[in-house]
């Protein structure tokens, strides 16, 4: 194992931002890296790296890793916004996940973001461990851009039981998961259940999905159990959004993993004030509860909750 510093960029009224990374076998070797937290509020992402390292360490020293194998983890890459709570950059809020594959002369995050693309481009694979743009908790699973260079069967090797394909947008092919499959990496989002709270067992389960994929492909020498099943694959846009009508306090009846029916409840919003409901949020479709709003203040006309659909036979 080694621990070095990738860059150093100076931040207005701040120290200077030091991002480190951990590599791991062959030193030339470029089979893997691993993105961590490129916001502010992804401790969970931060957490599952800083375990993903403690895990491979051991696995290096046991030499379960392959010759040829080189591994790069950096943690985290915006300790300014996570040191004042904020979710993007905190000088002028703009998110480096948009930045890519960045500009070198270019404001602070696209600098932050063309030193992160320079250490990552090359690497076989690609694993960000990322959030949702909004507040709340998903089923763990792996997305992938459809860029035309992706390749679902590499997706099964984590053993995650669905693999969620995304038509990108215009505002996609800025972020990191885009860029390093357009530049010849097999890139993949890892979503696990949280974001700005550690949720340990999802933080194994993500672990070990990423060492599964390494020794399905070769690069760990190590035993994995067989999935408990092909992975469910699906569009992004299969999954029923679940809208509020009335703004308010949102308190969940449901959690991600829920097998809900037709009109069953999902949520409630209520007046902040009065504690009057102002609205009963009720699922569209019969199916799982794919991912649920944390409870918090929601607006009219947001996305609550997201239902995968059952399956049809």
């Amino acid at each position: 194992m080694k621990e070095e510093v990738l860059f150093t960029i100076d931040t207005p009224y701040r120290p200077a931002l030091q991002v480190r990374a951990w590599r791991f076998g062959n030193p030339e070797g470029k089979s893997l890296a691993v993105m961590g937290a490129l916001r502010g509020n992804e401790i969970q992402q931060m957490y599952i790296c800083g375990q993903l390292i403690r895990a491979m360490k051991v696995a290096e020293a046991a030499g379960q890793l392959a010759p040829d194998c080189g591994i790069l983890v950096i943690p985290c890459a915006n300790q300014f916004s996570m040191n004042v709570g904020r979710r993007f950059w905190a000088a002028d809020n703009t998110d480096i996940n948009r930045m890519f594959p960045g500009y070198d002369q270019g404001e602070t995050t696209q600098r932050i973001a063309a030193r992160i693309f320079a250490a990552l481009e090359g690497y076989r694979y690609g694993v960000h461990l990322t959030s949702f743009y909004l507040p709340g908790d998903h089923l763990p699973h792996v997305r992938m851009m459809e860029t035309g260079y992706q390749h679902l069967e590499e997706a099964a090797a984590f053993g995650l039981p669905y693999i969620v394909l995304r038509t990108p947008r215009s505002y996609d092919t800025t972020t990191l998961n885009y860029n390093w499959q357009i530049w010849n990496t097999q890139a993949f989002s890892l979503y696990s259940t949280s974001t700005d709270c550690i949720d340990e067992a999802a933080a194994r389960l993500a672990v070990e999905s990423i060492l599964r994929f390494l020794a399905v492909k070769g690069l760990l020498h190590r035993q994995y159990f067989p999935a408990a099943g092909e992975p469910r694959i699906l569009r992004e846009s299969e999954l029923h959004n679940v809208l509020s009508h009335a703004g308010g306090l949102m308190i969940n009846r449901r959690r991600p993993g829920d097998m809900v029916e037709q009109d069953e409840l999902l949520g409630e919003i209520l007046n902040p004030c009065t504690g009057q409901m102002l609205e009963q949020l009720r699922a569209g479709c019969r199916g799982r509860v794919f991912f649920c709003r944390r409870a918090q203040l929601i607006n009219g006309h947001e996305v609550a909750c997201r239902i995968l659909p059952e399956e049809r036979l």
